[in-house]
């Protein structure tokens, strides 16, 4: 890869561009002009994307297409790239679209590889690396929560990205195995509390967090999961405007009022914590694995700590699969990414 076109110029894919325009010829486009304080090292095109004639001639022109853009931009510009025979990546938590760009990379020239980002992403790539080392799993349980460092109010959150993810990742069922079966349950079910290094936390379902780890690891564990981590109380308020208020059935004015009531945040955290049991040889064993991630600073600019362990985690791949050390063509599975290879990446070893 030499070329490589960015969609979407928020923080997070403002962020992809600056870090792989350190080894490739970057093109951002975005609508808007993106407004930075910096200058930014990669040229910026402004245009509609859903102007596919624009599209196609941009896509034309580079190797790879890396989509920031919300989710359900992301069959479209799946479809073009895969038409034109480039590389697709995007940071999708939505299982239709994940689904639909699986079909395509069953004929794909080039990569299609979606869920790159954390919830699916690393945590499916942590959770793996756990695992290979037992010979007879029992327990997976992974959990990831990006959170405001310092929470106010009942609801105790910040929409430090895109606040239709998040509500969709509340309303869509999701997946897991549950007493060695595979299936569907809901998002918001499921509470636990969780204590990190003192702190009470609550974790509960949401949609699309475990990628295609389902049927990896169906037939081989009693449980697999995946579970949101939060302040103690923002589940049942989130239930109560979601199923109460009955707020599914308006996503738009959802999405505005916790737009308007919960801007970002400066200081944020980004905690990724995974369980494993089973068994080794003959004795049972528990590998954990936990960070809490923080603001850092990259080329003298500070970046929050879902912006930069988002674009990080795509970018990685990115150099993964130029590096040859993932396919390079069809579909990539977040869980059949070596961790050690991811890590020894340039952008990997951020995570270190």
């Amino acid at each position: 890869m030499k070329n490589i076109l960015t969609l979407g110029l928020g923080k997070v894919g403002t962020l992809v561009g600056v870090l792989l325009s350190k080894n490739y010829n970057v093109t951002g486009v975005d609508k808007q002009p993106p407004h930075y304080s910096f200058k930014l090292p990669f040229s910026v095109i402004l245009g509609d994307i859903t102007d596919e004639v624009f599209l196609i001639n941009l896509i034309k022109q580079n190797d790879a297409v890396v989509s920031a853009l919300p989710y359900f931009l992301n069959k479209k510009i799946a479809e073009l790239t895969y038409n034109l025979g480039k590389h697709y990546f995007d940071l999708t938590e939505d299982v239709e679209t994940t689904n639909f760009i699986r079909t395509l990379s069953k004929t794909s020239k080039g990569v299609m590889a979606p869920q790159c980002g954390l919830a699916p992403g690393i945590i499916g790539i942590i959770g793996a690396d756990l695992a290979k080392d037992f010979n007879k799993l029992r327990d997976i349980e992974l959990r990831v929560g990006a959170l405001p460092k310092y929470p106010n109010g009942l609801l105790a959150y910040s929409f430090t990205w895109s606040p239709a993810g998040v509500i969709n990742e509340y309303i869509n069922d999701a997946e897991a195995i549950h007493n060695g079966q595979r299936k569907m349950t809901p998002s918001l079910d499921g509470l636990e509390y969780i204590n990190i290094e003192g702190k009470e936390f609550e974790a509960f379902t949401t949609s699309g967090g475990l990628g295609t780890m389902c049927e990896t690891y169906e037939g081989k564990v009693d449980t697999l999961n995946y579970k949101t981590i939060r302040y103690p109380g923002h589940g049942k308020l989130m239930k109560f405007l979601i199923q109460e208020l009955i707020l599914k059935d308006d996503k738009k004015l959802l999405s505005s009022i916790l737009e308007n009531a919960k801007p970002p945040v400066k200081e944020d955290v980004v905690y990724v914590y995974a369980v494993v049991e089973g068994w080794k040889e003959d004795n049972l064993f528990r590998n954990e694995y936990y960070k809490a991630f923080s603001p850092i600073t990259i080329d003298g600019q500070e970046w929050r700590a879902i912006s930069w362990t988002t674009a990080a985690s795509i970018a990685a791949v990115i150099e993964m699969v130029d590096k040859g050390d993932l396919p390079s063509k069809g579909f990539i599975k977040q869980e059949e990414i070596p961790f050690d290879k991811f890590l020894a990446t340039q952008n990997g070893q951020l995570f270190k």
